[in-house]
């Protein structure tokens, strides 16, 4: 877990979290973080409809009410809200993939050694 870029953070999210965390939790808590998976996976996809969108935009509210029935008030910040956000930048924006920074991320490495 140490040392991890944000991208593989991000597929340690998408598919990892779910498999491995299955058996080991209750079943609230795990469809709160499979939602949680399946939002970032449908989000970041390359191909984006509008209506799936949509869709996301109201599902991800239910999912953080969901997350704030589990953990402590403590555990949300600023991040945490910003899903609330995301789908209407995937309308606007289009595609994560030519907005996001893992290229740079990956040269800063390249650079560096």
């Amino acid at each position: 877990m140490y040392g991890m870029k944000s991208h593989d953070c991000h597929v340690f999210m998408q598919t990892l979290i779910p498999l491995a965390s299955h058996d080991l939790l209750p079943k609230e808590i795990w469809d709160a973080l499979i939602e949680i998976s399946y939002f970032f996976r449908d989000i970041c996809s390359s191909k984006l409809n509008v209506d799936h969108i949509e869709r996301l935009q109201m599902n991800i509210i239910e999912t953080l009410y969901k997350l704030e029935m589990i953990f402590p008030p403590s555990f949300f910040d600023l991040m945490e809200h910003l899903l609330i956000h995301l789908p209407f930048e995937a309308k606007a924006g289009g595609p994560v993939q030519y907005r996001w920074m893992y290229p740079f991320e990956r040269l800063d490495i390249t650079v560096a050694m």
